[in-house]
């Protein structure tokens, strides 16, 4: 009648409990206890050659079963065994985390000097243990963190002369972290996003901790990482010791794969005071550079296209664009989800139905946003929190076809070098899986990656207008997508595809979108470095 019908029958206690009275103590009092008894009777009637009654059986050994019954309830009363549960039941992974939680200042003494510690990614950044390791950190020396894309300042930053007692070293860096570098403590860590869970597994540099944010633990023993599977998993796999900092806040994003860890896994449990988790501010009204780049890309993405959009103004007011488009059957495969793919979503546009991986499900890496859209990840199954050796894998890219990118950039040269990490030796982000994204996207059967800015931008320090699109980038100036890789250029003035180009073909592509005031300047350095043709026209 099936394990729910039982628990909910009011019969099913009493006949069980019968069946094992009859098959136990009770089988003593009546032939009709079990088949040994009607064999008994059977030889006593053949040994006394008289028929053996019912009550002839009961008068017998009724003393028998009063005395085995006494005996049976002094063991039970005055020799109890210790119960210990099943493991694998939720009570069993109760007294597991009974055992394992501790306080936060008890997470911060694990940490050693020299010790390298993993504090997470974004959102999952500890805040409890950070306040206590924190009070322990000036009487530790070279303690090396390793985290990125920062929400909120940590309180290690904010200790006195933190430089003397620790380093930084950021898989991708935001403003807080740039703020850092100028203090001598803060380093940015050069590597493909892709390419970190292959290097937690393989990399011979220790890691000795690691401390991060997760949602409470579930039935089943399991703490989900919220809307950072990323590289979480690996890092696990890495980490000698794996310290949980629960916060009731924390979005359960379902997914796919390592996107959780088990209490099993884990050496201690810290359960914060449940702090709002890290939003980005919501983005602002576009520009009017904004919307013209945006009426530009739109009209190139057609039905049934998978969309990964980057952080920014442009990707932002081209999501916003798409949510009041006429397009229609969109997919979702990026690596970080912001709060422009929610618009997109509710307006009716995502279904996922034309992907060749992963029908129907929006993929990402990491989300980070507003409440709105930390409210929508949380358990929605139609989105799928994946490890970013997946997203970002060239090859998981190349697989879905029309594969729109949607990128931004700090500056491009003449000869299509694209920058979209630093402005000259001053660090603003990181290598991300931009060149992931512009190179899958060209594999991917009608696919296109574009390259996002505005023509010109305000240099604080000369005050004057200056161009993104230079003759050269600017010394110290990180190459992010080569000019091997570039496929569009948009700005303001037009959206050009440099693919396949000669240099002087892309000289003159590059000038034609760039501002006007700018366009002559720029042909007399073309000119110089012998990229430029008489012929050419603007």
């Amino acid at each position: 009648i099936g394990e729910e019908n039982i628990k909910n029958s009011k019969l099913a206690v009493p006949i069980l409990l019968a069946i094992v009275w009859g098959a136990g103590i009770g089988g003593f009092g009546s032939p009709l206890g079990g088949a040994a008894n009607l064999v008994a009777i059977s030889y006593l009637e053949k040994l006394t050659g008289q028929e053996f009654m019912y009550i002839d059986w009961v008068v017998r050994f009724l003393p028998l079963l009063v005395l085995v019954l006494l005996l049976n309830l002094f063991f039970l009363f005055h020799l109890p065994v210790p119960v210990k549960r099943l493991a694998g039941t939720s009570e069993y992974f109760k007294e597991m985390y009974a055992q394992k939680k501790m306080t936060a200042e008890q997470a911060a003494a694990l940490v050693k000097s020299g010790d390298w510690v993993d504090y997470g990614w974004c959102v999952n950044t500890p805040v409890a243990v950070d306040a206590a390791l924190a009070k322990r950190l000036p009487e530790l020396e070279n303690v090396n963190f390793r985290g990125g894309i920062l929400m909120w300042v940590p309180e290690i930053f904010q200790i006195d002369d933190p430089a003397a007692h620790m380093t930084w070293n950021s898989w991708h860096m935001g403003g807080i972290e740039r703020k850092a570098i100028a203090q001598g403590f803060s380093f940015y860590s050069p590597i493909r996003y892709s390419e970190l869970p292959r290097y937690y597994r393989e990399s011979p540099d220790p890691l000795d901790v690691a401390v991060f944010q997760v949602t409470p633990m579930d039935e089943h023993g399991y703490f989900n990482f919220g809307p950072s599977a990323s590289h979480l998993g690996a890092v696990c796999e890495k980490a000698k010791k794996i310290i949980v900092e629960v916060n009731k806040n924390m979005p359960r994003c379902l997914g796919g794969m390592e996107n959780c860890i088990h209490i099993s896994q884990v050496t201690g449990i810290v359960e914060g005071e449940n702090p709002p988790i890290g939003q980005m501010a919501a983005p602002g009204a576009a520009t009017e550079v904004d919307l013209k780049v945006a009426n530009l890309i739109v009209p190139q993405i057609p039905n049934g296209a998978c969309l990964q959009l980057g952080i920014g103004g442009m990707p932002n007011a081209i999501g916003s664009l798409i949510a009041q488009s006429d397009l229609k059957d969109l997919g979702v495969h990026t690596e970080m989800y912001v709060d422009a793919f929610v618009d997109i979503a509710k307006a009716g546009k995502i279904t996922g139905a034309c992907k060749q991986l992963d029908k129907g499900r929006q993929v990402y890496a990491f989300g980070a946003g507003t409440q709105k859209m930390y409210d929508y990840l949380n358990d929605n199954p139609e989105c799928m929190s994946a490890p970013v050796d997946y997203t970002n894998d060239i090859r998981s890219i190349s697989a879905l076809d029309n594969f729109i990118s949607i990128n931004n950039a700090v500056d491009i040269d003449l000869f299509g070098q694209v920058n979209a990490e630093t402005a000259g030796l001053k660090h603003i982000s990181g290598a991300g899986g931009q060149l992931d994204f512009v190179l899958g996207a060209y594999l991917s059967k009608g696919g296109k990656s574009f390259i996002c800015l505005s023509s010109t931008f305000f240099n604080k320090k000369t005050g004057q207008l200056e161009s993104r699109i230079r003759p050269t980038l600017e010394n110290g100036s990180i190459i992010t997508d080569t000019r091997a890789n570039l496929h569009y250029l948009c700005t303001e003035y037009g959206c050009v595809n440099l693919k396949g180009l000669t240099t002087w073909e892309k000289a003159e592509a590059l000038i034609n979108v760039a501002h006007p005031d700018f366009r002559e300047e720029l042909i007399k350095e073309a000119e110089k470095m012998h990229i430029w043709r008489r012929s050419n026209k603007i």
